[in-house]
């Protein structure tokens, strides 16, 4: 049964409106666009998924899958009404496919090697190397799949620093790939903190998929004890305001990594850190940093 896919042009400040309005109305699946994308207009985001510092693209695209049957037009003007639009916006309509929607989304996450021995597989891929450690990851609504690059460079990492026996804080753990990825390389004792209860929920399913011990648990309950290996991939201000507690998760000796940094954000997270431990930049990749310390 082929479907009615239909493309409207607005604002950022209406893109989020509208596309929460057609979900109400029935659209099966709504997503929000940079309309400028690929031309010299083009407005990146810098942030992970979800975390964008602003309200959207100044000129934003609204995507909607509707039934086939539907009146475009109709429903469209009713939610541009709840969006809070004095008029009905420009539109274009066109007609979808039916295809395997679950066969056509999973070609898109391929396997991804992080290094020599570290591949990152999902469920429905066999392993390319039979050898390698294998962390087994599927996409879904929780931050980390090995794709952006502050994962990558907190993988990389991870793979020089941890090894038997040692203990692991993934503080702002997401899926809890770092956790599980600590776990595998051989830590001991591995703990995940995330301030979303659907990231929790998560990383237990995916540790559990990936057969490795770990505990996650959200924020707002207490982390007991020190780490000899503290990681924390969240945003810059957030690693700002929490250096004081974060550097008082790592024991005297221990290690601590840093990221979701961007190369000029790095002066003010590592005086945000001196007092506590040194900090200098170990790794860079597509404008983000990994800064890393020893703690005296």
């Amino acid at each position: 049964m082929p479907w009615l896919s239909i493309s409207i042009q607005t604002d950022c400040l209406h893109a989020e409106a509208l596309a929460d309005a057609l979900l109400d109305a029935g659209a099966l699946a709504v997503s929000i666009e940079d309309a400028d994308a690929g031309t010299s207009a083009e407005q990146p985001q810098f942030g992970e998924p979800g975390s964008i510092s602003r309200p959207g693209w100044e000129h934003s695209r609204v995507v909607a899958l509707l039934a086939p049957d539907t009146d475009a037009g109709l429903l469209l003007s009713a939610c541009a009404v709840q969006a809070g639009l004095e008029e009905l916006p420009v539109f274009a309509q066109e007609t979808v496919a039916e295809q395997d929607w679950v066969r056509l989304t999973q070609s898109q996450f391929e396997p991804i090697r992080v290094s020599e021995r570290l591949w990152i597989v999902p469920s429905w891929h066999q392993a390319p190397d039979p050898e390698a450690i294998v962390l087994v990851l599927d996409p879904g609504m929780a931050f980390g799949t090995g794709s952006h690059p502050t994962t990558r460079l907190c993988l990389e990492w991870l793979e020089r620093c941890v090894c038997p026996g040692v203990s692991v804080l993934d503080y702002g753990c997401g899926s809890g790939i770092l956790a599980i990825a600590a776990a595998r390389l051989g830590a001991t004792e591995v703990v995940g903190v995330d301030i979303d209860p659907q990231a929790v929920i998560s990383a237990r399913d995916n540790a559990g998929n990936n057969a490795v011990k770990a505990r996650f648990q959200e924020s707002a309950q207490a982390v007991h004890g020190q780490f000899d290996i503290v990681v924390a991939n969240i945003l810059a201000n957030p690693l700002r305001v929490l250096a004081p507690a974060i550097s008082a998760y790592l024991r005297p000796g221990g290690s601590l990594a840093l990221s979701g940094i961007l190369v000029e954000q790095v002066d003010q997270l590592i005086a945000a850190y001196a007092p506590y431990l040194p900090l200098v930049v170990v790794a860079t990749r597509d404008g983000w940093v990994c800064l890393a310390g020893v703690k005296s």
